[in-house]
């Protein structure tokens, strides 16, 4: 029997098969599971669809998460189509590219307010709506990034939100802890995504990550995505309010003696 048989669940944020979200889809849909997928809007359903058709989807949905009404519609469906689910993804964040430039202090509020709404409170909203629907043992998982603690050069606005994930994740974890459902984020390292492709210098970001990581290489989506699987299995069963880091021990290291020896030179 595979480890996620007889499991069901939705993925948020799904955008193309580079993505970390498309990881962890890939390792969940191998193990057993059904998964339902969202996207947002006409031209990520071109995308969305077809990887959802690949891995048999009953449910393949619009939904923009910022508005409660379209969360609401989804966690509907899956209701009537699956009654019951085992897992939540959320992989779902945006900010504007002005913002993800430059420095810190020239965030505008409607930036501020933009990211935050799409890249955390989003949580909370999926948190709410999928509560009623959840087994006992369940769980949600959120992406999140290292900029979250240390300071990326031209993360901005998005390492603010998410923090902001971060920190929800824990209070929903006691929430939802009293139904059994644990909540966790996965903190990956650097990976070459569409996502990513709108951080300025990212390039150099993935050679950087390089240098510093004890394990001498960038994380890969296989990677992070069977750490999603072990975070959404039964495998974890223990686990909830934490934010596991898969970036091939970046997150463990100021400086590595390679970095110390570019600096001499």
């Amino acid at each position: 029997m595979k480890l996620m048989e007889g499991k069901r669940g939705v993925i948020f944020g799904v955008s193309n098969t580079h993505g970390i979200a498309y990881g962890i889809a890939k390792q969940l849909y191998e193990a057993g599971a059904e998964i339902a997928f969202t996207y947002a809007g006409e031209v990520m359903e071109k995308r969305v669809r077809p990887i959802a058709e690949s891995m048999n989807a009953k449910i393949i949905m619009n939904c923009d998460v910022t508005k409660e009404e379209q969360v609401k519609a989804v966690f509907a469906e899956i209701e009537k189509v699956y009654g019951k689910i085992d897992f939540v993804v959320h992989a779902v964040a945006f900010a504007n590219r002005e913002d993800l430039t430059g420095e810190f202090i020239n965030t505008s509020i409607e930036g501020w307010n933009l990211a935050m709404g799409v890249s955390a409170y989003s949580l909370v909203s999926l948190a709410r709506n999928a509560r009623p629907l959840m087994n006992q043992g369940g769980s949600m998982l959120a992406l999140t990034y290292l900029g979250s603690e240390k300071v990326v050069a031209n993360y901005n606005i998005m390492a603010i939100a998410k923090a902001a994930l971060e920190a929800s994740a824990r209070y929903l974890a006691v929430d939802l802890g009293k139904d059994g459902v644990r909540v966790n984020c996965l903190s990956s390292g650097a990976v070459k995504t569409l996502a990513a492709s709108g951080i300025d210098g990212f390039g150099k970001m993935l050679k950087a990550a390089v240098v510093k990581a004890p394990l001498k290489r960038n994380v890969t989506l296989e990677d992070v995505g069977k750490t999603g699987l072990y975070l959404l299995s039964d495998l974890s069963s223990g686990v909830t309010g934490e934010v596991i880091h898969v970036d091939c021990g970046c997150h463990a290291v100021y400086a590595s003696a390679e970095e110390m020896e570019l600096v001499t030179k």
